[in-house]
């Protein structure tokens, strides 16, 4: 079986897996990040986003060769201590239900925000399309973006 070499987290990383096996599965199964979810495996929902590079993708749908020698960042790695600005305003904005999708939700909002730190709402609404939260959690979450935008 091939091995395959990126940084997850700032640590380097070389795992054994076939190149075409979805970058969620190495995260969950051989590195034990559990934070990242499982949503449909069709990157529709966006449970399952990290950042590659600082680029926000579905995990289920990049694949091992997709990351090779590349900077992975997972909902573990955003903060060591969780102090992100969007942690703490997710908080402050009681987001969470039932939280399966919150990772997601959170990885994308910090690669939106990562790109332009000033959104409107409506940039904050269509940058956040695409992740699904079945509670409907939806003003909460454009309210903490917004949070996070004044600095909490």
């Amino acid at each position: 079986m091939p091995k395959s070499k990126f940084v997850i987290n700032g640590r380097k990383v070389e795992v054994e897996a076939e190149v075409d096996t979805p970058l969620l599965w190495i995260i969950r199964e051989q590195l034990k990040l559990t934070g990242t979810k499982f949503g449909c495996g069709i990157a529709q929902c966006g449970a399952c986003t990290v950042h590659v590079e600082g680029n926000a993708v579905r995990s289920c749908q990049t694949f091992l060769e997709d990351i090779a020698e590349k900077n992975v960042t997972t909902i573990e790695g955003l903060s060591t201590n969780a102090d992100h600005p969007l942690q703490i305003a997710w908080i402050a904005e009681q987001v969470p239900q039932c939280g399966y999708c919150q990772s997601g939700q959170i990885m994308q909002a910090a690669a939106l925000l990562s790109s332009n730190p000033r959104l409107t709402r409506q940039q904050i609404i269509d940058g956040m399309d695409g992740n699904i939260c079945r509670c409907g959690t939806y003003p909460r979450i454009v309210r903490a973006i917004e949070r996070a935008m004044k600095g909490v």
